[in-house]
């Protein structure tokens, strides 16, 4: 008699999603520490190299409402395997560039596509499809995977840069994405329905509906219809301001602007690494909180209390790593991307079975403000000399993003009590 296991295989993808997300950021976090040595071996403007970061991040956002789209139509293997590749290939062929085009071209473009398939609507469309009750605690553990996966990279690829160079560094992404093909390949499943269960919390077993049209089609009809209504433009400019303060500015500058202090560059990427690290721990309690109280007051708080920390961040700077900044460091890494569960939530709540999608819009809106932010802020250094203004501007605007999520109109009738769990199954998990 074969042995039945009661572990929901909605915990096995859940934990397949969480490896290929934090690959994804991993290979997201190389242009971080990449802006000083390729000034330094070509001579291109930080603002030049920061153009390509701007280009990948924002192909990162743009991506995202096709690549679900995508995944409602041929699979989330297929979709993610791709994407691996494409990062694979961009970051491959970064060796042999010459011209800062080609930057552009390998890190911006393909390394966007890539990545930008495994975003943050990947997280919506798994935990859309395999979980009612702990929806947005798993919201949360993925994505603090993508996010602290990002930062906790950047001292392994700053010690490759510093020991071995560049290329190295790049070489390594691109065969560290290869190595993810296979388990994504093997262990991703599709749907609950694919194993006869319903998803993780859920009562029924529920086929999954044919997407009508193409991925294209589909994305561009949610967005059609989501932008006739408030919630999606105010959840739009606060994750738009959500990304300039995070992926664009201090994922992207805070290396080189704590070089500027005279800090090292392998210091300041272990400052990151510790942001990722407490990352970890505030989107998983944001997760959990979400599940319990209004997304809205949550997201209030998260961004007025980031606006409060950036607006003191220029006055921590300094070569050597202060109790001051360490404190920065802890209390911004708890609200680095505490945002993305309530958000992903109200998505749900205001655009049903479509939220996965608006949400991937959503998020490429967060991806526009990186890049504005990432461009902007290598114009504010190369004209001013310091990242100062950069920081005052962006403390602004998170103050700013508060007052936006606070003018979300809860949705009548809809509850924001966890689901009572279901009786367990009995399954066997077979490939």
């Amino acid at each position: 008699m074969k042995r039945s296991v009661r572990l929901h295989p909605a915990w096995i993808v859940a934990a397949v999603a969480f490896v290929a997300l934090v690959g994804a950021a991993g290979f997201r976090a190389t242009p971080a520490v990449l802006l000083h040595p390729l000034h330094a071996e070509f001579g291109w403007p930080l603002a030049t190299i920061s153009a390509a970061v701007s280009v990948n991040l924002l192909l990162y956002g743009l991506t995202a409402p096709f690549a679900a789209a995508l995944m409602d139509r041929f699979g989330i293997r297929r979709v993610v395997a791709v994407a691996l590749a494409l990062v694979a290939i961009g970051s491959g062929l970064t060796v042999f560039m010459t011209t800062s085009w080609q930057l552009i071209l390998c890190w911006g473009v393909l390394v966007g596509l890539g990545t930008g398939s495994m975003a943050l609507a990947f997280v919506a469309t798994v935990t859309g499809r395999w979980f009612v009750r702990r929806r947005g605690l798993v919201t949360g553990v993925l994505t603090a995977g993508g996010a602290a996966g990002q930062l906790v990279f950047l001292p392994l690829l700053a010690m490759l840069v510093d020991g071995y160079g560049w290329r190295a560094a790049a070489l390594v992404v691109a065969g560290a994405a290869l190595l993810v093909v296979p388990l994504v390949w093997l262990l991703l499943r599709e749907h609950p329905a694919d194993v006869g269960l319903p998803p993780y919390g859920g009562q029924e077993v529920v086929e999954p509906a044919q997407p009508a049209g193409g991925a294209a089609t589909r994305a561009v009809r949610a967005l059609t219809a989501a932008a006739r209504t408030r919630p999606f433009w105010l959840l739009a400019a606060g994750f738009a301001i959500c990304g300039a303060t995070t992926n664009g500015l201090v994922g992207t500058h805070f290396v080189p602007a704590a070089h500027d202090h005279g800090m090292s560059q392998t210091t300041a990427a272990g400052l990151l690494a510790l942001v990722g690290i407490f990352d970890i721990v505030g989107t998983i309690a944001s997760g959990w909180l979400t599940d319990r109280f209004d997304p809205r007051l949550l997201l209030g708080a998260y961004y007025a209390l980031r606006g409060g920390s950036l607006l003191l961040l220029p006055g921590l700077f300094a070569a050597t790593t202060e109790p001051s900044m360490l404190v920065f460091v802890i209390f911004y890494g708890l609200d680095w991307v505490a945002t993305v569960p309530p958000t992903v939530a109200l998505c749900r709540e205001y655009f049903g079975a479509s939220g996965a999608v608006v949400f991937g819009w959503v998020f490429a809106s967060h991806q526009f403000g990186a890049a504005v932010a990432a461009t902007g802020a290598g114009l504010v250094r190369d004209q001013l000399g310091t990242y100062h203004l950069a920081w005052y501007v962006a403390g602004a605007l998170s103050v700013g993003a508060a007052v936006l999520s606070l003018m979300l109109v809860r949705r009548r009738g809809t509850p924001f009590t966890e689901p009572a769990p279901a009786a367990p199954v009995a399954w066997s998990y077979r490939n």
